[in-house]
């Protein structure tokens, strides 16, 4: 499919079918045509159910590089990589680096080897959480109902304003891609559907610039013959162990039925049963809080030395305290995240007694679950997260007790001094030693 051709699963209908201009939002139910009558715009989206769809993903397209490119226009026809040294993985790149193989979370000498000609730039995580704030407020302007699942994608649900926007939800969209062209000087791309998870799939059909719709009526079909993968959750691992179950295809799951797939793999067998049949109950929810907050990062040289290793971790623990207290969260879940020098990833979890948002408890802990693991291996990356969080106004009573408490003070003292002096105004003795290792 080209880049910015529209389209929807629905196109072999013959009929006449509600039809939408995405350039001039021109729409009438119509029969099949290749342009639209009032500008001569080949971008029509047909769809038997386009008026009657109100969910949507929004996604952002190459959503870092994008905004590196609108900002240095030297780059726009360029490669350009975003992400860590030499050492590091790859955070996301343009669609030209993509056409040399290179792809989100390849290691840099991967990418750097599969386009040696790439710019390569460091990750600006200010200027992206800025650009995604603008992106979200006219998200927001259109819908309360609006849930970010990261900078660069979110949720719509756009039920009930179409006399206070003035048109379908369909053709808010079309306006809502417009204005962010516009007035931001980015890309989305647009899922159009009957349920979350749909959506999320649309959208990713048609990018860049695209606008997919996938209705009720034709989701268990679309998906019959794709991956497993593509579902939202199954990643490398259950992808496996799925396909040593002779489950290959969506629609193999579908066959399978939810009751087979519940005593294979319990609760997270119905979710697949529901989704392979296109179903999906949850609602669109602002006010769902994230699942975790993690900060990682990868060695120019691997490590074993316990010291050193600690000193990485201290690091990454600090970023993701101060996350946790900026949100207003805490987490009752520490984690541990090491890959090894033969790209083996390791995961190791704790639950907490009590949530927790300070470095010095989740360092505590996590140094803990470090421990075993220092047998002599090298380690390529680092990383440290909190998960299941909680608000931490509602936790109150729990944050506060022993090393917490204390922790919590000084931390909040320190987070205070620099707000008002930098960053760098306060230091601990471990961040003194050189960051050598990234």
């Amino acid at each position: 499919m080209k880049p910015g051709h529209s389209d929807s699963i629905s196109e072999f209908g013959k009929g006449a079918q509600p039809t939408l201009c995405r350039d001039c939002v021109w729409n009438a139910t119509a029969l099949p045509l290749k342009r639209c009558p009032r500008c001569d715009s080949p971008r029509l989206i047909r769809h038997q159910e386009l008026d009657q769809l109100t969910i949507a993903h929004i996604d952002c397209d190459a959503f870092y590089a994008s905004v590196e490119k609108r900002d240095r226009p030297e780059l726009r026809d360029l490669p350009l990589i975003v992400g860590g040294g030499v050492r590091g993985v790859v955070t996301t790149c343009c669609y030209i680096a993509r056409t040399f193989g290179v792809r989100s979370a390849m290691p840099m000498f991967k990418a750097l080897r599969a386009c040696p000609g790439a710019v390569v730039l460091r990750p600006d995580f200010a200027k992206y959480r800025a650009e995604s704030r603008r992106i979200m407020d006219l998200m927001g302007a259109l819908t309360p109902l609006v849930q970010p699942l990261s900078l660069d994608e979110a949720w719509m649900d756009l039920s009930g304003t179409e006399r206070l926007n003035g048109g379908s939800p369909a053709s808010q969209l079309v306006r809502l891609q417009a204005r962010i062209e516009k007035e931001i000087g980015l890309t989305v791309s647009v899922g159009l559907a009957a349920n979350k998870v749909m959506a999320k799939i649309a959208s990713d059909i048609d990018k860049p610039r695209g606008f997919a719709v996938i209705g009720a009526a034709d989701a268990k079909m679309y998906l019959a013959d794709k991956p497993v993968r593509l579902l939202p959750g199954v990643g490398p691992v259950l992808a496996k162990t799925l396909e040593q179950e002779g489950i290959r295809r969506i629609g193999d799951l579908s066959a399978r039925g939810a009751k087979a797939l519940v005593q294979r793999h319990g609760a997270q067998g119905l979710r697949l049963a529901e989704m392979a049949e296109g179903r999906d109950v949850r609602v669109v929810d602002p006010n769902e809080v994230r699942k975790g907050i993690s900060a990682e990062t990868t060695f120019n040289i691997d490590l074993s030395d316990k010291t050193l290793l600690e000193d990485e971790l201290w690091r990454m623990c600090e970023k993701v305290a101060v996350q946790a207290r900026a949100k207003g969260v805490a987490g009752r879940t520490a984690g541990l995240k090491l890959r090894t020098s033969d790209f083996r990833i390791l995961s190791r979890r704790r639950t907490l007694p009590h949530p927790v948002q300070t470095a010095t408890m989740l360092f505590h802990v996590v140094r803990e679950l470090l421990a075993p693991e220092l047998d002599g291996r090298t380690f390529r990356l680092i990383g440290a997260g909190l998960s299941e969080l909680v608000d931490a106004s509602e936790a109150h009573n729990l944050l506060f007790s022993d090393g917490e408490s204390r922790a919590r003070i000084k931390e909040d003292a320190v987070d205070k001094i620099r707000t008002k002096f930098g960053k760098d105004a306060v230091v601990s003795a471990r961040t003194l030693k050189p960051p050598s290792l990234q």
